[in-house]
C-alpha cells in the first residue's frame, strides 16, 4: 500500500508541490453545484452534443452517466425550438445591420473582466447578453420570458468558484452563446477535462482551420446580429478567450473597441485553478484528475497574451483601452470615466449616478484568498514576464 508520505519520497520537488496543490484544491469546499443546475450543455442541439460525446469516445464516468441520458433527452428540444426560432425569426435576424461596432471586455480569466462587464452593463445605451441568452441562444428569442420563470429556481445563489451572484438574467460571457451555437471554443474542454484539451487552437487562432474559423466567424457574427435585432443598440460583450482574438474580432466586426483589464499575476493563476477545479466538478462528464490543469494554465496565458501582443498592434490608438483590477477596485468611477473618454464611448455623465451605486454595492465583496508554492510562483516570474512588463506588476524574486 502506497501512504501519501511513501509517495511524497518518491516525487520529485516540483510534482509533490503540484500534487499537493490539487489535493489542497480538491479538499476545498466551492459554493454547491446541485445535481439538478442546467450544465452548459443542455443548451445545446442534439447533434452538437452527440459530436462532442463522440468526439471523446463515450469516456463518461459512471457517476455522470445520469446526467448524459437527460441531456441526450433534453438536447433534441433544443434542436426542436432551434428551428422554430429560424423559421420565425432567421430571415430578420440574418438581415439585421448592427448598429455600431461592438465593444469587447478582455482580459484573462479571473482579471476582473466579470465586475467591469456588470459595472459597464448598466449604461443602457448598451446590449450585455444575460445568462439565458448565451445558455440557449438557438431559442431564446421565443422562450426567455418563460423559461427562465419556470427554471429559476434550478441555479444556485452564487457561482461556484467565487462570491459573484448567479442568475438567469445577469450579464454572461459570449463564449457560453458559441458553445452552445456548436461553434469550436477551449470550452468544449470542460466536458472531458481528463482527455487531451479540446480547440485550445482557439485561444490564439493560431493552426485554425478554414472550416473551424468560418464556423466560428459565423456563430460570433449570428449571436451579435441576433442581440442587436432584439435590442436595437450597441452590444456590449465579455470573454476572457476573446483576449488571443482581438485581430480576427476588428476585422469581423471593423471599428469595434475593446477593454482590456489586467491583474496580478501571483493573483490570477491561483484563481483561475479554482475556477477550472469549480467548473470541472460541476460540468464535467467525467471526474476530473487534474495532472494537466496547472500546465494547462500556464500554456493558455503565454499564448494568449503572445497573439495579444501581436494583434493589438493592428488596432487603432481610439479602439482599445486598459485599466487594471487593482485601480477599478480602489475608484471604479474614475477609471470606467477614462475609458468612456478614451474609447469614445458616449457621454458618462449620463450613465455616472447609476455605475456610481453599482459600485457601492460591491464595496463590501470580498475575493477568494489562496497561497501560491514557490515553484509555481518562479514559473510564473519566467513564463510570464511579459504580462508583468506590459501592465507595470513587480516581480516577486
Amino acid at each position: 500500500m502506497v501512504t501519501s508520505s511513501s509517495r511524497n519520497e518518491i516525487l520529485g520537488d516540483s510534482e509533490r508541490s503540484a500534487l499537493a496543490a490539487r489535493e489542497a484544491m480538491a479538499s476545498k469546499s466551492f459554493h454547491p453545484y446541485p445535481w439538478y443546475s442546467p450544465r452548459f450543455w443542455h443548451g445545446m442541439r442534439f447533434g452538437d452534443w452527440m459530436k462532442l460525446v463522440i468526439e471523446h469516445r463515450f469516456r463518461i464516468h459512471p457517476a455522470r452517466i445520469p446526467m448524459a441520458v437527460l441531456l441526450s433527452g433534453i438536447t433534441p428540444i433544443n434542436s426542436l425550438l432551434a428551428a422554430c426560432q429560424s423559421l420565425i425569426h432567421g430571415k430578420r435576424v440574418a438581415s439585421t445591420d448592427v448598429i455600431e461596432p461592438p465593444v469587447f471586455i478582455i482580459g484573462h480569466w479571473r482579471s476582473g473582466t466579470t465586475l467591469l462587464h456588470e459595472l459597464l452593463a448598466v449604461d443602457e445605451r448598451f446590449a450585455s447578453p444575460n445568462t439565458y441568452e448565451c445558455f440557449a441562444p438557438h431559442h431564446c428569442l421565443l422562450t426567455s420570458s418563460l423559461f427562465p420563470l419556470i427554471f429559476g429556481i434550478l441555479l444556485p445563489k452564487n457561482r461556484p468558484m467565487d462570491n459573484m451572484a448567479a442568475g438567469w438574467k445577469i450579464p454572461q460571457e459570449d463564449e457560453f452563446a458559441l458553445l452552445t451555437l456548436g461553434a469550436p471554443t477551449p470550452y468544449r474542454r470542460m466536458a472531458f477535462p481528463n482527455c487531451r484539451p479540446a480547440d485550445s487552437q482557439l485561444i490564439d487562432m493560431e493552426g485554425v482551420s478554414p472550416e473551424q474559423l468560418q464556423r466560428w466567424q459565423e456563430a460570433m457574427e449570428y449571436f451579435v446580429k441576433l442581440l442587436t435585432y432584439r435590442y436595437g443598440k450597441r452590444v456590449l460583450l465579455k470573454s476572457p478567450p476573446h483576449t488571443g482574438r482581438i485581430g480576427f474580432l476588428a476585422r469581423l466586426f471593423p471599428g469595434a473597441k475593446f477593454i482590456h483589464i489586467a491583474r496580478d499575476p501571483y493573483a490570477i493563476f491561483p484563481s483561475t485553478r479554482r475556477l477550472w477545479y469549480a467548473l470541472d466538478a460541476a460540468q464535467a462528464c467525467q471526474k476530473p484528475h487534474h495532472r494537466q490543469t496547472d500546465e494547462y494554465i500556464m500554456s493558455c496565458f503565454e499564448r494568449m497574451y503572445t497573439a495579444f501582443f501581436q494583434q493589438r498592434e493592428e488596432l487603432a490608438p481610439d479602439q482599445i483601452g486598459y485599466v487594471r483590477y487593482e485601480d477599478l477596485v480602489a475608484d471604479p468611477v474614475s477609471q470606467i470615466k477614462r475609458l468612456y473618454k478614451e474609447l469614445q464611448l458616449g457621454d458618462f455623465e449620463v450613465v455616472s449616478p447609476i455605475i456610481r451605486e453599482q459600485a457601492e454595492a460591491r464595496a463590501g465583496y470580498r475575493p477568494n484568498r489562496h497561497e501560491l508554492p514557490e515553484d509555481v510562483r518562479q514559473q510564473i516570474n519566467q513564463r510570464w514576464a511579459d504580462y508583468f512588463d506590459a501592465f507595470g506588476y513587480a516581480r516577486q524574486e
